[in-house]
């Protein structure tokens, strides 16, 4: 397989998270959704339980915020990613370029900053494209216990696809 460098030229292979600037922070967000999806917590054992359900502001055809800049203004629980704050949550999907780095490994074939080509992430069968119910305000607290899944936390051999190196 061929990979593009893109402008960036590699710049995740060399540079540390805290040390990236704000494009190529921002530019790491694949655009899968899959942190967009609305996740349940059981207050018992801590346990996070992924839905098909988009958060209200999630575009399920093009996986990304409808209002990005206003999101945490609009959905008051909707988690900045941050160096910080990357490190400290557990349920960002095993695919997510964040994590990834943050654990020391790079990014898939797929991730347009690999691939050149931003639907990469979709034709891989990473995003939630066609795969959401709905959005959030669509459900009741019953019925999103009834729509767990278990594929935004599925690694990826399913897709045969390794990472680039």
């Amino acid at each position: 397989m061929v990979t593009v460098e893109t402008e960036f030229e590699a710049f995740w292979r060399s540079k540390p998270l805290e040390a990236m600037s704000d494009r190529e922070w921002e530019s790491l967000c694949d655009g899968c959704g899959r942190c967009c999806l609305v996740k349940l917590e059981d207050e018992d054992t801590g346990e996070i339980a992924y839905t098909d359900v988009g958060c209200t502001l999630l575009d399920s055809d093009t996986c990304r915020c409808r209002n990005y800049e206003n999101r945490q203004t609009l959905v008051p629980d909707c988690v900045r990613l941050t160096p910080a704050t990357v490190t400290t949550l557990s349920w960002l999907p095993p695919t997510c370029a964040y994590r990834l780095l943050a654990e020391g490994r790079d990014l898939y074939w797929w991730h347009p900053l690999v691939s050149g080509d931003p639907e990469t992430v979709h034709t891989a069968g990473i995003s939630v494209r066609d795969r959401v119910a709905g959005p959030e305000e669509d459900f009741t607290l019953r019925e999103l216990l009834e729509r767990t899944v278990v594929w935004p936390l599925e690694d990826m051999e399913r897709n045969d696809a390794e990472p680039s190196l």
